[in-house]
Formats: C-alpha cells, structure tokens, sequence
C-alpha cells in the first residue's frame, strides 16, 4: 500500500546513514526516479526539506512521491552499477534516460561449427559473440570487408556438422569457385584451420593487431624462402591491408594501452559526450549522443552514469579511463585522470572535439526546427488576421470556456496562446462566484469581467484577440462584461460555435465560415479544444472533491476539517479505509478515527 506523506518522512527518519539507492513511486505504483546517494537519509531527505532550493521539475516530482524503497549496498560504486541498471530497466520518468534514437550495427562471430561473421542491429546473445556498437554503419562494413579479404570465412547458412559433411549432403557453391570460400561444406577446409581464422579476426575486432600482422609476415617470409613468390605476394598485399587499417585508425601513438575517454558539456537542457575507447592506440569504438536533463543533475553526475553505461555496453575491461570532468564516484580498480598535457591530453581533445560538433550541429538542428515553427506560425497569424480583418497580428490570444454538470460546481478556465503555441503557466482556472445554477451567459460574463478587470488594475498586457468557446449568446454576454469595462472595441472578439465551426462577431447576426481546411480556423478549433479540456478537467476535479467532502462531511461528529485533513493526507475514501487505525489516530485522534473507522467499515 501507498504511504501518505507523513508516512514517507517517518520512513526518512529511519534511514541509515549508509550508501544505498533509493527508488521513487508514484500513485499508481510507478518509479519515477532512482537516484543513488553516499549517506540515504541525507540525500533523500534534502527533497522533502530543501524544497526552496529546487527547481520547477523537481517540485513537480517530490509532489508526485507517495512511496519510496531502498537498498543498502557495501559501497559508492555499488551504488552507481545498481542506479544505472534500474535505470535502464525501469527508464523511470525523472531521470536520464541513456538511449538515443540510433538502433547501433554490431558484427558478431556466431556460436557455430564453422563460425560466420555477420552485421546485425539484433543484439541476440545466443546467437554468438558480439562486437560494436559501430557509431559509423560505413566503418562496420569497411572493416567485415577488410576481414573477408584477409581471411576466407564461409557466408552461408548451411548446417556445417562433421555429420552432415562426411555424408556429401553439399555442394560447394560459386563463392568457392571465385575464391572466397575454400569449401569446408565439401570438406576441403578444415574446422582447425576455419578456427585459427576466426581467432585472428576476434583479435582484429578487439583492436589488438600485432598477432595478425605477424602471422601474415610470418606466412609471406615462409612462402618466399620456399619460392613460392606468387604466394608471398599474396600475404604481402594483405600484410599492406592490416597496416593501412592500422595507420588509419591510429590515435597518438602505438604505445597508448586500453583507455577509456569520455568528454561531456552541457546547457541548461541538455548534456552533450563522446565515448572513445582505445586499444593499443587505435580507437576500436565511438559514440556521441545527447541527452535531456531532467531534474537538476550535476555534470560529475552525468558523466559517471554515462561512463559506466557505456562501458557496459561495448563491454569495456580497461583499467584506465580520462575525463574532462571529475567523476562524483570513484570506480573501484580503475585508475581515473584528467590529462593535462601529452598523449592522454590529445585524445580527451579529440573526444571534446567531437563533443564540439555533435553540440553546435544538435544546437543547428534546434534553431531550424524552432525556425520553421516560427515562420508556420507567422503565417498561420497572417492567415488568422486576414480572415478576421483585424488590424494588427494576433500573437496573443485568450479563449474562455464554461464547464458544469447539471449546474453542480460550474467552473470557467481561460487558456493563452503566444505566437500561436499554448503558454501553460499562463492558464487560469475560474469558480463561478456571482451566479446560482446553470447560467453559461452569466457565468461567461463574470469570468470575462474579472480576468480583465484585473489585467486592467495591473496594467499587464492586453489580448490581440479574444475567443469565446460558444456561439451568439456566450459572445454576447463576453461583449457587455467588456463594455462595462469600457474595452469593447479595443480587444477584437469572437465566438466560435461547435456545431457548424461557425465564426461569430459581436452585433452581427450572420456568422463568417471559413474554410474547413485553413491553417487560421484549426488554429482557432486547438485554442478552443485547449480551453475546453483544460475547463473539464478542472470541473471534474472540483466535483470529485466535492463528492468526496460531501461522502465525509455526513459521517456524525466530523466536519469540514477533519474533512480537508483526511482528504489532504490519503486523497480518497478507499485511501482512508484501507489506513490503519494507528495512522488515522495520529492524524485525527482517537475519538474521531474510531468513529471514521466504524462507518467506513459499515
């Protein structure tokens, strides 16, 4: 069961002063965040008593808590392996979520008599042994081709046992014919030999090299003392293959052995890192990515999460890793730096470099999107001022809406719209507080009055048009609210009616139809819609915490305060009953919760 707040704050006092990871749950029960914390009760009491010193999303998040859980684990570093995995598992609302769009190429040798080499986006383990990502789908199939040069490995799919081989149910096909394959399905190539292929190429794949290249310098001084010149030729021009790919794929120097860089920079909105992993001074693999932030994370946070995602995913063992930001926890038998000068320095660079780029093209990126936005919106307002023949652009509009349910709690909301996109936080809720039962004239006219009345005595921006979710009569009823604040005439207004989409003007019988496919009336058609949610969901808020106090309020010896206090704590009915009386006592005292307790039970 879901704990109530003061349940939650019980709880934090309890919490050990020990390193753990703690989890987040919402009503329904979901995590909306993991976090992982060097003392648990500090850090996770900083939410509930620090709440001046956060932001807009973290508030939002702490009011969403109902529950929480935790695990104790031995150290820091314990605690950032556990994080990470119940990140990626759970991807919960609030945190990082390490993913990008990109399904990334793997090559795998599979587990096979025979081994083939393939590319796949399938990260299917049972299949064999995988190596990537490969940032780069072009750099995957250079280096399959480069492979499939330097040694013959089968490409089809055939069932290649001793059993079916020794019982001639194959023909060799026409790659054996061109050279490619040396016919093992005929048995004309054997395992042992197919094998010491395979385990060069696993070598390549791992970015170590140097056995490759002195098994072909071995074979072409061989085949040379034998004077089989043709054949040293051969091994010499794949001999040139392996070290051009070496020289291309070079960082600094040959003597650089595994390292791990990672650079990050971030904004306000985003963190930008490049992964490199290094082997025996070739970059084997690379990622960039970006990605969102979500509370307020510190960058030393980020990159640790990101290091340690990432050396997961390509299955990083190195014992070094450099970065441009400190970690904020040390990883248990890894050397960590932040090189200043030299080798190491060059390649944190390279990283940074590439950090660099992928921010100014993501930030390019951004500025398009905004940009063609913008312009849609400019021209959707153009079309808007058009049809409605008003003098200036429309770049701030209001829609009023109604709501209420057989005249029970009527209730008014009013929705902004700037440069044609919603501005939440300047949306306003209104209970109706002059009018007795079902009168959406009246109603109308009070919320429209007020709103700018108010907007009136702060001398605070006005409309470039107003909009009226209903027809003549809601319209009419808008207009004399603004009459008597002697604004009619000086904000354009119109009503806009569901039935036929029909565009009403004030002291104008005849409606203006525009086109049901202009950009200007679905612009008008989302405003309303907006304003139309937005005022149904308010009045089913209100009418449901109505009904809840009304249920409450009827139970003998409880009034309206008890009332707010039960529903403020446990937010329904089935919450108070399923409490315990322990909890309610504490609450409401003894008396009233045996007397609550009683009558639910009933």
């Amino acid at each position: 069961m879901n704990d109530s707040r003061s349940q939650i704050k019980e709880r934090i006092a309890r919490l050990p002063d020990a390193p753990g990871v703690y989890r987040f749950y919402n009503l329904e029960g979901e995590i909306i965040y993991v976090g992982k914390a060097k003392n648990l009760k500090n850090r996770v009491s900083s939410y509930f008593v620090k709440s001046a010193q956060h932001d807009r999303k973290t508030l939002r998040m702490v009011s969403q808590i109902v529950n929480l859980e935790f695990t104790i684990v031995n150290t820091e570093f314990d605690a950032l392996l556990l994080e990470n995995n119940l990140i990626k598992q759970y991807q919960p609302k609030y945190n990082i979520l390490l993913r990008d769009d990109k399904t990334y190429p793997y090559i795998c040798i599979t587990k096979e008599p025979f081994p083939k080499l393939i590319a796949t986006r399938k990260l299917e383990r049972e299949l064999g042994t995988f190596y990537g990502p490969y940032a780069s789908v072009r750099a995957m199939h250079t280096l399959v081709e480069l492979l499939r040069k330097l040694y013959t490995i089968r490409t089809c799919n055939l069932n290649l046992t001793e059993k079916n081989i020794e019982a001639r149910k194959f023909k060799v096909c026409l790659e054996y014919h061109l050279g490619n394959c040396k016919g093992p399905c005929e048995g004309l190539f054997s395992r042992e030999e197919h094998d010491h292929n395979i385990e060069q190429i696993r070598h390549i794949l791992k970015g170590n090299i140097a056995p490759a290249l002195q098994h072909f310098r071995h074979k072409m001084q061989e085949a040379a003392a034998d004077l089989a010149f043709e054949k040293a030729q051969e091994y010499k021009e794949k001999l040139e293959l392996l070290e051009n790919f070496q020289s291309r794929s070079l960082v600094v120097n040959p003597n650089l052995t595994d390292i791990d860089a990672l650079a990050l920079l971030s904004d306000e909105d985003c963190a930008y890192a490049s992964y490199l992993r290094v082997v025996n001074g070739s970059i084997i693999q690379t990622k960039t990515l970006s990605i969102k932030k979500q509370l307020e994370e510190d960058d030393s946070d980020i990159i640790t999460l990101l290091l340690v995602s990432f050396r997961n995913e390509f299955g990083s063992s190195s014992r070094e890793v450099i970065t441009n930001i400190p970690l904020s926890t040390a990883l248990e038998g890894i050397t960590h730096t932040i090189p200043q000068i030299g080798d190491k320095r060059k390649l944190l660079d390279l990283a940074m470099k590439n950090v660099l780029y992928h921010k100014k093209e993501h930030t390019e990126k951004r500025g398009q999107q905004e940009q063609v936005s913008k312009e849609r919106s400019n021209r959707v307002l153009l079309k808007l001022q058009q049809d409605l023949q008003l003098k200036t652009i429309p770049l701030h509009i209001e829609c009023f809406d109604n709501s209420n349910l057989q005249g029970t709690n009527p209730v008014s909301s009013m929705v902004y719209f700037r440069n044609g996109v919603a501005s939440r936080k300047n949306y306003r809720h209104y209970n109706i507080k002059t009018v007795q039962g079902p009168d959406d004239f009246a109603s109308m006219h009070e919320v429209v009055f007020r709103r700018y009345k108010r907007l009136l005595d702060e001398k605070a921006e006005l409309p470039d048009l107003i909009i009226i979710d209903g027809g003549k009569g809601q319209l009419s009823a808008a207009s004399d609210a603004l009459k008597k604040l002697s604004l009619y005439g000086e904000i354009p207004i119109v009503g806009i009616a569901k039935r036929l989409e029909e565009i009403y003007f004030p002291e104008d019988s005849i409606p203006l139809h525009i086109d049901k496919k202009s950009e200007s009336l679905m612009l008008m058609q989302r405003i309303r819609d907006e304003a139309h949610r937005f005022a149904v969901t308010f009045h089913r808020d209100k009418r449901s915490k109505n009904s809840l106090n009304s249920q409450l309020e009827t139970i003998p010896g409880i009034g309206k305060g008890t009332t707010e206090k039960l529903l403020k704590t446990y937010k329904s009915v089935r919450k108070i009953k399923e409490a315990n009386l322990e909890e309610l006592v504490r609450l409401i005292g003894q008396q009233k919760a045996s007397v609550v307790k009683n009558f639910l039970s009933k």
